[in-house]
C-alpha cells in the first residue's frame, strides 16, 4: 500500500483500474449505495485526479520493484502463482529489477535485468511492454503527488479466485466461457451494471472486454481493502518493501 495524508477520509467511493492499450479502464463503486461507474482515462495522472476522489484505488500494475531480479519474481508473485495453480498462474509475470525500468529498448532492459543479479534473470516482452505505465505509476507513488488516495497492487485473477470462494477459475478470460463466468461472479457480488459497462469496448479502440471485467474485480478488492476484509500475498509480516519504501504485496 502507498498511504497518503488523507487516505482515511471516506469519500464514499473506491476504485479499481486496469491498464489497457487505450489507457486505463476505471470502475468505481460507492460504498453506501453500491452505485458503480465505469470510464476510460488516459494516464496515471488522471487516475489520481478522479472527480470522485476514491478513498482506495486498486491497480492491476506492479507496485514496488526489486533491486535484483529473482527467478519467479517477488515473494508476492510466487505466492500468487501458488494460489492460482496451472494454468492461471501463467497470468502472473515477474517484474523487472528497478535498474531495468529506465531502459528504452527491450535489449537494454534484458541486459540490465540480467546484470542485476548473479542468476542473470531474463525479462519477458510482456513485462517490457508495460514499462511506460509502470514507470508513470512508480514515479507518481514515489513523488507522493496525491494526498487523498491509498493505492494498492491487485491481481485480477487472484481477486476472481477470492470472489469464487478461493478456487481459481478454470476458464481463461480470453474465452467466451471465461468472460461469462467472470461476469456472473461480478453480478452476484453486486455489480449489476457490469453488462452495460461491457458495451464500452465496442466503441473504444484498444479496450477489451476482459479489461473491463478485470477493472471491476480490482474495484471489488478495493472495497474489501476499505472494509478490512481483503487478504494480501504474502500474508506474513513484516510487509516486504523495495529500496524506495514501496510495498511489494498483491491484494485479493
Amino acid at each position: 500500500m502507498a498511504s497518503f495524508e488523507n487516505a482515511n477520509e471516506s469519500t464514499g467511493w473506491v476504485a479499481g483500474a486496469d491498464a489497457c492499450s487505450a489507457g486505463w479502464v476505471v470502475v468505481l463503486q460507492h460504498e453506501e449505495t453500491g452505485a458503480t461507474r465505469c470510464r476510460l482515462v488516459d494516464d496515471v495522472a488522471a487516475l489520481f485526479t478522479l472527480p470522485e476522489a476514491p478513498a482506495v484505488l486498486g491497480v492491476d500494475m506492479v507496485i514496488g520493484l526489486p533491486a535484483a531480479a529473482q527467478s519467479g519474481g517477488r515473494a508476492c508473485d510466487r505466492a500468487a502463482r501458488q494460489l492460482l495453480g496451472w494454468p492461471r498462474s501463467s497470468s502472473v509475470f515477474s517484474p523487472p529489477a528497478r535498474a531495468a525500468l529506465s531502459a528504452a529498448t527491450y535489449a537494454e532492459a534484458q541486459a540490465l535485468n540480467r546484470a542485476s543479479s548473479p542468476d542473470a534473470v531474463g525479462l519477458t516482452k510482456q513485462a517490457f511492454n508495460l514499462f511506460p505505465k509502470m514507470r508513470a505509476l512508480d514515479a507518481a507513488l514515489r513523488s507522493m503527488a496525491t494526498d487523498h488516495l491509498a493505492v494498492y497492487e491487485v491481481h485480477p485473477e487472484c481477486s476472481f479466485c477470492a470472489l469464487n470462494g478461493g478456487a481459481a477459475l478454470a476458464e481463461s478470460k480470453h474465452t467466451a466461457d471465461g468472460r461469462s463466468r467472470r461476469r456472473a461472479l461480478l453480478e452476484r457480488a453486486g455489480y449489476t451494471a457490469v453488462g452495460e459497462a461491457l458495451e464500452l469496448p465496442e466503441g473504444i479502440r484498444g479496450l477489451k472486454v476482459d479489461d473491463v471485467l478485470d477493472a471491476h474485480v480490482v474495484c471489488w478488492t478495493a472495497g474489501r481493502i476499505r472494509a478490512g476484509t481483503a487478504e494480501r500475498l504474502p500474508a506474513s509480516d513484516p510487509t516486504p518493501t523495495d529500496a524506495t519504501g514501496l510495498p511489494m504485496v498483491i491484494w485479493q
